[in-house]
């Protein structure tokens, strides 16, 4: 139910802006808007975040099997398994729903994690597949890229008469609630996630994880497309000061605290 106020309240401000800006014509605009970029988020997600960073089916057994074990334990088809080709441990699943899902890790994480962090990991993707998370994530993402870039159409489309408030709606008001909607919308979904990834696995093994993962993107942040963020375990990419604020994920002293507690 949290989710969907949340989903709701990103496609109601989607609406607001194309009325604001063009009154009722604006506004079924900005529900074609919608509707376009949440069937395209449907549909091709899962290949474009695959192509982005180049993954290619993995083949190891001792994953397949564990990934196979996984998926009998949540009650879900196997999903299909895919690696990525950098040094730093992470991971992210994609998918319409379980039927069509896929797991993605990185090189790194099968290189500096141990068999049953792995395991933890995988569990928490496992977790985002059945929870069908990685469409809701994706959908908000889209939704909340695409308000911003409606408010730009009309902005340059027509821009006489046009206030100062006009100014600050379009460029600081509206993508900063957007980004807070998707921002509650992901932290949400990750700590569920952790909270059934758990279940899964063993607590102690994916907060040890999280911990790993976290501090080496730290140190060797990961070179890519920021908004992709809220797909990986751990947010892969370099934040500071005011970017921190508006992470993607919850803090992983939290997460990790909270998967302590389960014991």
């Amino acid at each position: 139910m949290r989710t969907f106020i949340l989903i709701t309240a990103l496609t109601a401000l989607f609406l607001g802006v194309g009325y604001y800006f063009a009154g009722t014509a604006g506004m079924f605009m900005g529900l074609f808007f919608a509707f376009v970029t949440n069937f395209f988020a449907y549909w091709y997600s899962d290949r474009i975040i695959l192509a982005m960073y180049r993954a290619k089916p993995l083949s190891d057994e001792k994953i397949k099997e564990m990934v196979s074990m996984l998926a009998t334990k949540a009650g879900l088809p196997e999903p299909k398994l895919y690696i990525v080709d950098l040094p730093v441990p992470n991971a992210f699943a994609t998918g319409r729903n379980p039927a069509h899902s896929a797991i993605c890790v990185t090189r790194g994480l099968l290189n500096l994690l141990k068999k049953d962090e792995i395991e933890g990991v995988l569990a928490h993707e496992m977790s985002h597949i059945k929870h069908r998370d990685t469409l809701i994530q994706t959908m908000s993402a889209t939704i909340a890229g695409a308000i911003t870039w409606l408010g730009y159409l009309f902005w340059f489309g027509d821009s006489r008469n046009r206030s100062i408030f006009s100014y600050l709606l379009l460029f600081f008001l509206v993508p900063i609630a957007a980004t807070l909607i998707r921002l509650a919308i992901s932290r949400d979904r990750e700590f569920r996630a952790d909270k059934t990834g758990a279940m899964l696995s063993s607590p102690l093994s994916l907060a040890s994880a999280l911990e790993k993962i976290s501090s080496i993107a730290k140190q060797n942040p990961m070179r890519g497309n920021a908004s992709t963020a809220s797909m990986f375990i751990v947010n892969p990419f370099s934040l500071s000061g005011i970017e921190a604020l508006f992470s993607t994920h919850p803090p992983t002293e939290e997460r990790v605290r909270r998967l302590r507690e389960m014991l």
